[in-house]
């Protein structure tokens, strides 16, 4: 094996999904104790004088104890099946926000890892947000971890809990621990797959759990350890022996199977043999598709095909993509990061490579990896790293860098927006500062500016009342901008472009000057220059799709 294919085969990049609050971000910061990366894990919701979390670096993340935007973090953990002398594995771990009203960033994340691990509440179980996240994860067969956390609670029961996974995400749940009683009765688990037990002493969240080891289900120690609940867990495992699936790693890969783990993220329970699970099992670096050619920046004429191909991660040449961009950071020096996902080839620190969108070669600079909001200059990435490159208004979500390839990375959209407010400002010399602080919140994603093409006024779009909120806390302080957002009737919008047709380019010109001049009132650009329809009901929007019928509106468009 060559440096390159050794290097990409150590490599795992995940990101940690679940409902609000079902504890993935204190999961994350288990994690990352465990790693070594940190000594000391905050909790989300911290006491004045206490620790924040690691992940959550926004002013407003560490007041509400919520997660509204994608940390990153990378750390370096021993494969757990080969020697001590052998190279760590590299994981590189995305923490996504839980809320609904993020979704469209978490979705953006997924397109850039290569397994997922989703967490939920063991008194909850499955809810709705994760289903959600999990139909997107299907799309495109991501693989998926299960971890069943706050077994120190009481919760449901864990072959309810199993059946719940199964019904209603579509996946069959292959238990690798077993969780031995819960809350106040709550003893441990049971590692299935290498018959040893893990005994629970509560110790306070910032200590790493050790826990004892006990070798198979009939040791006599075992009797001593659990007492009367060493038959339950004799029972369950001759039960899930006799009624659950074997591990198909081929199954696993392609979404059909989960592997489970129980825990107690908050105590450290369950963490490590979630993560050395998570490592054995997941894959490494995947290859991608990518439109090659001139149709990557230019849509080939209606009826051409799509010329594409797939990009495996030993190709020797430089590929990777842009998933996410993120203002402020660091509000000492108003900076902007671009994150990029490594597809292809070697990043080294201060290589020029062809941005595709522009049509020519600029300087990398000092690329960075992160430990959330700490950073350091990298020296070298592979492909399933994730790098930071400073920003400076050239990079969008959605670029391609290469080694010269004319190529483009696909699947990475935007949403329509179903919330709008018209921004009023009230200072009129502040509205250099708004327009920056609205081009830079929608270049990362986190809103949606449109400016229509009757009046002055711009007007945000969102997913959710959360979103704007956020965009409201974040204008006044990070740009120092007061303004009114006052609601306006729209309730979506729609992006327009013409069906491929037999009709001249003369033909679609005129028609959309004719469709531009009867519904002015209702149209707008947004900050890609994109031409919007606004609709105020569905009802309007029915009746503009039947009178335009060589249009098309569009609910998503790709990030280009």
């Amino acid at each position: 094996m060559n440096e390159l294919a050794a290097e990409v085969a150590r490599r795992r990049t995940f990101a940690i999904i679940s409902h609000p609050d079902a504890g993935k971000t204190t999961l994350t910061e288990k994690l990352l104790l465990y790693s070594g990366a940190i000594q000391l894990a905050g909790a989300v919701r911290a006491k004045k004088a206490g620790r924040a979390t690691t992940s959550d670096w926004m002013e407003m993340e560490r007041e509400r104890g919520i997660s509204v935007t994608t940390s990153v973090m990378s750390f370096e953990y021993p494969h757990p099946e080969l020697p001590p002398t052998a190279p760590p594995v590299q994981v590189n771990l995305l923490d996504t926000p839980g809320h609904a009203d993020f979704g469209e960033d978490t979705y953006r994340v997924l397109t850039a890892v290569d397994a997922a691990l989703m967490v939920i509440d063991g008194a909850k179980g499955v809810e709705e947000r994760t289903e959600k996240l999990i139909e997107i994860c299907r799309l495109r067969d991501t693989p998926v971890v299960t971890f069943i956390n706050k077994l120190d609670r009481e919760c449901l029961d864990p072959l309810d809990l199993m059946s719940d996974v199964e019904k209603k995400l579509g996946m069959t749940c292959v238990p690798l621990t077993w969780p031995i009683g819960m809350g106040k009765r709550f003893k441990g688990v049971y590692d299935l797959i290498h018959n040893r037990l893990h005994l629970f002493q509560a110790q306070g969240h910032d200590k790493i759990q050790q826990g004892i080891l006990v070798e198979g289900l009939h040791d006599p120690r075992l009797d001593e350890l659990l007492g009367d609940q060493v038959e339950e867990l004799r029972q369950a495992a001759e039960l899930l022996g006799e009624a659950s699936a074997p591990l198909d790693h081929a199954a696993f890969l392609a979404g059909k199977q989960t592997p489970l783990l129980f825990g107690s993220a908050m105590n450290n329970f369950g963490v490590r043999e979630l993560l050395e699970a998570y490592i054995r099992l997941a894959p490494g670096p995947l290859a991608r598709e990518a439109i090659t050619g001139p149709a990557a920046t230019t849509a080939p004429a209606p009826g051409e095909p799509v010329p594409t191909r797939t990009v495996e991660p030993t190709e020797e040449a430089f590929t990777g993509f842009v998933f996410k961009i993120q203002a402020n950071m660091d509000p000492n020096h108003r900076d902007r990061m671009a994150f990029l996902r490594v597809c292809s080839g070697v990043f080294e620190r201060g290589m020029r490579a062809h941005h595709c969108r522009l049509g020519r070669e600029v300087g990398l600079g000092n690329a960075t990896m992160f430990m959330a909001r700490d950073r350091e200059i990298v020296e070298a990435a592979y492909a399933g790293d994730i790098i930071g490159l400073p920003n400076h208004g050239t990079i969008k979500i959605g670029d391609t860098f290469t080694a010269g390839e004319q190529l483009r990375f696909t699947g990475i959209p935007s949403f329509a927006p179903e919330l709008f407010r018209r921004v009023l400002l009230k200072s009129p010399l502040k509205a250099k500062a708004l327009a920056k602080g609205l081009h830079q919140l929608a270049e990362e994603g986190a809103i949606q500016v449109f400016k229509p093409l009757v009046g002055s006024m711009f007007i945000v779009g969102a997913v959710g009342q959360l979103q704007l909120e956020v965009m409201k806390h974040r204008l006044k302080s990070e740009y120092d901008v007061d303004a009114d957002y006052e609601s306006i009737e729209y309730t979506t919008a729609r992006w327009i472009t013409p069906k491929p047709t037999s009709k001249s380019k003369i033909e679609v010109q005129k028609m959309l000057e004719s469709f531009q001049q009867k519904n002015q009132g209702n149209l707008a650009h947004d900050s890609h220059g994109d031409l919007a329809y606004l609709a105020p009901n569905k009802w309007n929007l029915a009746k503009v799709e039947e009178r335009f019928p060589d249009l098309r509106f569009s609910s998503t468009r790709e990030h280009t």
